[in-house]
């Protein structure tokens, strides 16, 4: 029993015709897979899509639409870095005793300039205590020489 050849051709069309079908049906579910992956990656934040050249036709999608950027301004940048190369205004006292260079031994006088505060304070009380008995004992002597003054002033009358 041998089959027309006309039949064979419906035959393999017919085919051809089921095995499209089944392709477009495993796009269309491989489509809608994609569509749910990614609204379930929408919560997760890590995996969040961002269209910045796509234009979707999904209106999902659409939202996740990041918005063109807008140039800086030029003048605004150019006006920044004039205001940052701006030099600050030179001091115009200058106290030549910074710019000279230290000597040696600066730094034991620094270390010693505390110590030798106290001897200094030490010092003036000592110098002034030396005063007060000199100004004592010549008191003392100014009475007797007064007291003489006035025993001889007394011995004349």
């Amino acid at each position: 029993m041998e089959k027309p050849v006309g039949s064979l051709q419906e035959q393999a069309l017919k085919r051809k015709e089921r095995l499209k079908a089944l392709r477009d049906r495993q796009l269309q579910v491989s489509v809608i897979m994609n569509v749910i992956s990614l609204r379930g990656n929408a919560h997760e934040e890590s995996q969040e899509l961002k269209l910045r050249n796509y234009m979707p036709e999904d209106e999902e999608l659409k939202e996740r639409r990041v918005p063109k950027a807008k140039p800086a301004s030029v003048e605004d940048k150019v006006k920044d870095q004039l205001e940052a190369a701006n030099p600050e205004p030179v001091i115009e006292e200058v106290d030549l005793a910074n710019l000279a260079p230290r000597k040696p031994d600066w730094d034991l006088k620094r270390d010693v300039a505390k110590k030798l505060e106290k001897l200094e304070r030490r010092t003036q009380k000592a110098i002034a205590e030396l005063i007060r008995e000199r100004l004592k004992g010549s008191e003392e002597e100014l009475a007797g020489a007064v007291g003489a003054v006035g025993v001889e002033e007394g011995d004349s009358d």
